[in-house]
């Protein structure tokens, strides 16, 4: 996991820091610890993150980011064109050539990965090695790259920060759909996204623990998170609970969707980009993690009541193992247990 290092004079602290990193919701927070650490090492830095389109709203409001914008590869072969350099440093997560070229264009000094291309790599400031697959943690590889120039990591946690528009907006709809005040009050994500359908938990599984919670806690309500992609499976979950669940799914945005995760008394939800978000939250959560892609490299890291539950056999198994040998026995003595050491606000 070393770095490769020219014979240069010492990295004066930079003024004006650029970060990219286009990727998908999950591995978007996973990399705000680094940035952290960038911003904790030069405090007087100006940081300018950009991530994809889609995903650059999760990053707002952030205290160590002076700037958030968007970039994919397509656009960033165009991008950077004008005469001079406004950046003193770069740090690029990805392994697309578009990026880096980019970063390298703007910026001075440029950290990234190793590229499969040796010319490119030649003309990077540190070329990092990334670890192989499953081997360390997936905060711990971002951390590599600020690591590269000296910055020692700031904590581990993942950050978000909801608005106190939003947060006056989450009160407004508990209230509008009859769930402000009801005790717990539970987020469920039922299901990843398509490509990695082999980490959701069966819906019958679901339906069981939700039975369970509301023999055991009347004056429960849920909250069903999630997209599009899963609308019929959010769906009969919710008809099936009544007027016990608040269907959420492909109705709000992702802030509006975070702002509501907040408010919960607990989480319960299989490893996808909504079960990062709820990690960056600090409330109580029960996250399921299939062996393929187990805790230990995924689950959220100086986390003060994070419940993970793996698969039987994390770290042996591929991704035809069935998240149904997750039982549900097991997952309802994590939700016990998690509201009795975090009791209901």
């Amino acid at each position: 996991m070393s770095s490769s290092a020219r014979n240069e004079p010492a990295l004066a602290a930079p003024r004006d820091v650029l970060y990219i990193n286009v990727s998908r919701i999950g591995d978007t927070l996973l990399v705000t610890p680094a940035v952290r650490a960038v911003a904790a090492h030069w405090p007087q830095a100006h940081i300018h993150l950009l991530a994809h389109p889609k995903r650059e709203e999760v990053l707002r409001n952030l205290p160590f980011v002076h700037r958030t914008g968007a970039i994919e590869k397509q656009r960033a072969r165009f991008m950077g064109r004008l005469p001079g350099k406004p950046y003193d440093l770069a740090f690029v997560c990805n392994f697309d050539a578009p990026l880096i070229e980019y970063a390298l264009r703007v910026a001075r000094r440029v950290v990234a990965f190793r590229q499969a291309d040796a010319d490119l790599n030649a003309r990077l400031y540190r070329a990092v090695e990334h670890p192989a697959l499953q081997t360390t943690h997936a905060v711990d590889i971002q951390l590599l790259l600020p690591a590269a120039v000296g910055a020692a990591p700031a904590g581990r946690a993942l950050s978000y920060r909801v608005s106190a528009d939003e947060d006056e907006w989450a009160t407004r709809f508990l209230a509008e759909h009859h769930a402000h005040g009801r005790r717990p009050l539970v987020g469920l994500q039922v299901a990843s996204f398509p490509t990695k359908a082999y980490r959701d938990w069966p819906p019958g599984h679901f339906s069981e623990l939700c039975r369970r919670i509301r023999g055991f806690w009347p004056d429960a309500h849920f909250l069903i998170f999630g997209g599009e992609l899963e609308k019929q499976r959010t769906a009969t979950l919710a008809a099936e609970l009544g007027a016990a669940a608040t269907l959420c799914a492909g109705r709000l945005s992702l802030r509006q969707t975070a702002a509501l995760m907040k408010r919960v008394d607990l989480y319960v939800g299989v490893d996808t980009g909504p079960t990062h978000l709820m990690g960056a939250l600090q409330r109580p959560m029960v996250a399921l993690y299939h062996g393929y892609s187990p805790s230990r490299v995924l689950a959220p890291l100086d986390h003060p009541c994070l419940y993970a539950i793996d698969h039987p056999q994390a770290d042996r198994c591929t991704p035809e193992a069935d998240m149904a040998e997750i039982s549900v026995d097991r997952v309802w003595q994590a939700v016990q247990q998690a509201l009795r050491e975090h009791p209901p606000r």
